[in-house]
């Protein structure tokens, strides 16, 4: 996910996870069929060098940073970013075993039973087109589905919606709208 930039005066509107069936009486069912669909298995990015994190823990705010940036985010204040991961709900990491370095993120914040939005989905330049990105995703909307949470939204720039619609992400779903605050202020008549 790449921020937006700017105030604009027509906000994108976010994309939201498309659910054409209701929920199957238990969220195990749900968990079984994401599991049998992901495209890289944990063991898989294991031996290509990768280990998956749920947590902050070993996360190294500095190189998460350096990430951001090299995607086009702006450079973050670590201890913002620490508190905004403090307060997200769920999150996943990537990190590349031989520098001890993340390379793909995604976190979610939401109220924990009927909606979530997902933020900072991100994958180092260098280690983008190998799938971690789609990794990434598949797992956080495993977790997020297994909590029964249906109503998921994210926000993309234009450039990057393709990656989202395999994943089952439709922009303006049933014609709604987002709206975006804007701190710019009305010139006077």
């Amino acid at each position: 996910m790449f921020p937006l930039r700017g105030l604009t005066s027509t906000p994108l509107p976010p994309l939201h996870l498309k659910t054409s069936h209701p929920l199957p009486p238990l969220n195990a069912t749900i968990s079984t069929a994401i599991t049998s669909k992901f495209s890289i298995s944990d063991e898989d990015l294991e031996s290509r060098g990768f280990n998956l994190h749920r947590k902050i823990a070993d996360l190294n705010l500095d190189h998460l940073n350096k990430v951001f940036v090299a995607v086009g985010f702006p450079r973050r204040d670590p201890q913002k970013i620490r508190l905004a991961l403090e307060n997200t709900n769920s999150l996943l990491w990537v990190e590349y075993k031989k520098t001890q370095k993340p390379v793909a993120f995604a976190r979610a914040t939401g109220d924990g039973v009927f909606n979530a939005i997902i933020w900072d989905v991100v994958v180092d330049p260098s280690f983008q087109g190998i799938g971690l990105g789609k990794a990434v995703m598949e797992r956080l909307m495993e977790e997020l589905l297994e909590k029964g949470i249906i109503n998921i939204a994210l926000y993309s720039e234009p450039r990057v919606l393709g990656f989202y619609r395999p994943l089952g992400f439709v922009a303006d779903p049933d014609g709604i709208k987002g709206m975006v605050y804007s701190r710019k202020k009305n010139s006077k008549r």
